[in-house]
């Protein structure tokens, strides 16, 4: 496995366990925050690490330098929208990527061309569509590297059903590669 492959592997995993991390506090939350950082750094600059990470964790680690570990970020700055909150970040040189949770109601692009413009008739003609779909949405990206969506619909709401791949929310996508900029 080349490199790239390896960071693109160990990012898919780790979206996919904050995706599932999320998923078990339910519906309705805050959007969140993690940095991802490579596990064998983590450890070498905190040695005390290893003894909060399960013997699983710790193999995988050992066994790929581009193991992931997410660090959710508590306390986020105050911020009108998820975009400006995404544009007030910025990260160490120790944090290898970041992922953000958030949840989006969606609806199919034909009943778009009938929202509103106004912002507040526009809220309230989405929530009150009957083909709304309420969707959680968890993007990660590695600092000039790969990036990777995972996309849970409510109404199909198993672990087995959540939709993943490379680049599925372009702009999310973007958005959370701007945090390295």
């Amino acid at each position: 496995m080349t490199d790239e492959e390896a960071a693109r592997t160990a990012l898919a995993d780790a979206v996919k366990e904050i995706e599932h991390h999320v998923a078990a506090a339910g519906w309705d939350g805050p959007v969140r925050v993690f940095a991802l950082v490579r596990t064998q750094h983590a450890l070498q600059a905190e040695p005390g690490l290893a003894s909060q990470l399960t013997p699983e964790v710790l193999a995988a680690a050992t066994g790929s330098a581009w193991h992931l570990t997410s660090v959710e970020q508590e306390e986020l700055p105050a911020a009108p929208d998820l975009e400006s909150l995404l544009a007030g970040l910025s990260w160490p040189d120790s944090v290898d990527g970041m992922a953000v949770t958030v949840e989006r109601v969606v609806l199919p692009p034909a009943a778009e061309a009938d929202m509103p413009d106004d912002p507040d008739a526009a809220l309230a003609f989405l929530l009150a569509h009957p083909d709304r779909e309420d969707v959680r949405l968890a993007v990660g990206a590695l600092r000039d590297g790969p990036s990777w969506c995972a996309v849970r619909a409510r109404a199909h709401d198993e672990d087995d059903q959540v939709g993943q791949g490379p680049d599925l929310v372009p702009g999310l996508v973007a958005a959370v590669r701007s945090t390295f900029v």
